[in-house]
């Protein structure tokens, strides 16, 4: 998964990405600096998320050439196993809660542009199916 995320350029990527239906999400935010420092979360559980939002520009692997801006919970804290089987809490902020968010829907189902309006979605839908035309075309 890690191979595939860094082959993608991506800073996060859930098992259900690839094909494999396994609550696994492997992330990697040191990678845009040209760093390698992957993180293995297995199982994870949003215990708390914060009321307060921030918001975040996101894009997914899932949905490529799109970038909106999606509100998320500022703050978060999760459980989750690491590839020991071993039990962790993590209290994430910022980029790092944002990505967590981002991947963990994916383990719902669920895409970073069903948290837009529902103008801004039909827009970045028609955005992406036009992308799709112009690279069957190429």
């Amino acid at each position: 998964m890690v191979d595939s995320m860094y082959a993608a350029d991506g800073i996060g990527l859930a098992a259900v990405q690839i094909g494999e239906p396994r609550r696994i999400i492997v992330m990697d935010l040191d990678q845009r600096n040209g760093n390698k420092n992957p993180r293995h979360f297995i199982n994870p559980v949003i215990v708390w998320a914060s009321e307060d939002l921030a918001t975040f520009e996101e894009g997914c692997l899932s949905v490529p050439e799109i970038w909106e801006d999606v509100e998320r919970a500022a703050r978060i804290k999760a459980t989750y196993l690491d590839r020991d089987g071993k039990t962790h809490e993590l209290e994430a902020d910022g980029l790092l809660a944002t990505c967590l968010q981002h991947e963990m829907d994916h383990l719902e189902g669920v895409l970073f542009i069903d948290h837009l309006s529902k103008l801004k979605r039909s827009l970045a839908l028609r955005k992406l199916q036009k992308a799709k035309r112009l690279k069957d075309a190429g």
